[in-house]
C-alpha cells in the first residue's frame, strides 16, 4: 500500500514538472529587432573667403595739425587768442613789434636798388663800347655778370623787406582749434619759437603700428573697425609705410575715421585689422573637423558607409575652416557628431534640405495625431 502511494506521488510530481517545463520549451523567443542606422547631416565643401582680425591700439589725431612758428623775430606786442579758441584760416593770432627790422630791411633794399641802378648804367656804357670794339668780350661779360648780381641782391633785399612788413602779424594757416598757446605780451619771438598748435576741425585720423606679418595683408583703401567706450567707428587706411620705423621696429599706418568728430585728439582706441585672409578657398564648417594628436580628419559618407579621411587645414574663423587637401568639392562630409562614426560604420545620410523637409513632415504628423479630425474637417471644407 505504501509502495503504491509513493508511485502515485512520483507520477504526480513528474506531471507537475512536465506542466511547467514543456510550455517553456515550446515557447518561441521574440524576434531581435534591427537597430536603425543613425541619422547624420552631410554637406559638400563650398568655396568661400575667410578673414582673420587682430586687435591693436591706435591713437586718435586730427587730420591736420600745424605748429605755428613766426617768420619774423621781435617782441610780441599783442595777443588776440587763447588756448581752446576756435580760429579760422587767416585770423590774426598775435602782433610782433618788428619796426626796427622793417627799417633795417628798407635801408638794405634801397641800397641794393641804388647799386642795381649803377650796375645797369655801367652795363649800358659797356654795351656801346663793346659794339664799337673798344672793349673785349671778356670785359663786357664781366660787366653783365656784375649787373646780374646787383639785380639778385636787390630782389633778395626786397623780399626781406616784404617779409618783415607782411608777417609782423601772425595769422592762422588753417581753420581749427588752438590746442596750445605759447604767446605772451612783451615776450620775445624768433623764427625758432613755436607760438601755438592748431588742429583741424571735424575729420579725425588714427595712427598705429603693425608688424610685417600684418603689413603684408593691408592695402591703402582697406576698411578697419574702431571701438571706443562701446561705440564702433569705421576708418579707411590712407597711409601705409613701406619702411620700418627706427623707433618702434614696426610699420606705421594712418587711417581716416568716418564720422569721428566725437573722438578726442590724443585719445586711444581699440582697432581691428585683417591679419590673415584667404579667398575662394575650399571650406567646411569648423565642427566637421576632428583632431587626434595634432592630426586633423573628417568623416565622409559614400552611400551609407562612413570613411575616416585625413585632411590638411588652413586658417579658420568662428564658422568655417579652410581645407587645403584631403577632400574635394563633390565629397559628402559628415558635419554632425555621432557615437557611431568610425571607419566602415553604416549611417543614414541626410542633407540639410532633406532634414528640413523631414522636420516639416514630422510636425504635420504630430498635428494630425493631436487633432485626428483636423484632416477630415479640412477635406469636408474643400
Amino acid at each position: 500500500m505504501k509502495k503504491s502511494a509513493k508511485i502515485l506521488i512520483g507520477v504526480a510530481a513528474v506531471a507537475v514538472a512536465a506542466g511547467i517545463l514543456v510550455p517553456r520549451l515550446l515557447k518561441k523567443d521574440p524576434p531581435i529587432e534591427a537597430v536603425p542606422n543613425p541619422n547624420v547631416t552631410v554637406e559638400s565643401p563650398v568655396r568661400a573667403d575667410i578673414s582673420l582680425e587682430s586687435g591693436l591700439i591706435g591713437t586718435v589725431q586730427p587730420s591736420d595739425i600745424v605748429y605755428v612758428i613766426p617768420k619774423v623775430a621781435g617782441e610780441i606786442s599783442e595777443v588776440y587768442v587763447k588756448a581752446g579758441d576756435t580760429v579760422t584760416e587767416g585770423q590774426a593770432l598775435c602782433k610782433i613789434d618788428n619796426s626796427k627790422q622793417i627799417d633795417n630791411a628798407r635801408i638794405q633794399m634801397e641800397s641794393a636798388a641804388v647799386a642795381m641802378q649803377n650796375a645797369q648804367a655801367a652795363l649800358n656804357r659797356m654795351q656801346v663800347l663793346y659794339s664799337t670794339g673798344d672793349i673785349s668780350a671778356q670785359t663786357f661779360e664781366q660787366t653783365q655778370a656784375q649787373t646780374q648780381g646787383a639785380v639778385l641782391q636787390y630782389e633778395a633785399a626786397k623780399l626781406g623787406y616784404d617779409t618783415q612788413v607782411e608777417f609782423g602779424t601772425v595769422t592762422a594757416p588753417i581753420s581749427g582749434t588752438l590746442e596750445s598757446v605759447n604767446m605772451e605780451v612783451h615776450s620775445m619771438a624768433s623764427q625758432s619759437t613755436q607760438l601755438c598748435v592748431i588742429t583741424g576741425e571735424g575729420v579725425r585720423k588714427v595712427v598705429f603700428a603693425v608688424p610685417e606679418r600684418i603689413q603684408n595683408q593691408l592695402q591703402v583703401g582697406d576698411r578697419i573697425r574702431l571701438q571706443k567706450q562701446g561705440t564702433e567707428y569705421e576708418a579707411v587706411i590712407t597711409k601705409l609705410a613701406s619702411m620700418i620705423s627706427m623707433q618702434t621696429g614696426l610699420f606705421d599706418v594712418e587711417a581716416t575715421v568716418e564720422k569721428g568728430e566725437a573722438l578726442a585728439a590724443g585719445s586711444t582706441v581699440k582697432l581691428y585689422v585683417v591679419s590673415d585672409r584667404t579667398e575662394d578657398a575650399v571650406t567646411l564648417p569648423v565642427d566637421a573637423v576632428y583632431y587626434d594628436g595634432g592630426d586633423s580628419y573628417v568623416y565622409t559618407c559614400e552611400g551609407t558607409t562612413v570613411h575616416k579621411v585625413m585632411v590638411e587645414t588652413g586658417i579658420f574663423d568662428e564658422e568655417r575652416i579652410e581645407i587645403l587637401s584631403g577632400v574635394e568639392m563633390g565629397d559628402q562630409v559628415i558635419v554632425t557628431w555621432s557615437s557611431e562614426l568610425y571607419e566602415g560604420s553604416q549611417v543614414n545620410p541626410m542633407t540639410r534640405d532633406q532634414e528640413a523637409a523631414a522636420g516639416q513632415d514630422g510636425d504635420q504628423a504630430a498635428d494630425q495625431t493631436e487633432n485626428p479630425d483636423a484632416g477630415q474637417t479640412e477635406a469636408n471644407a474643400q
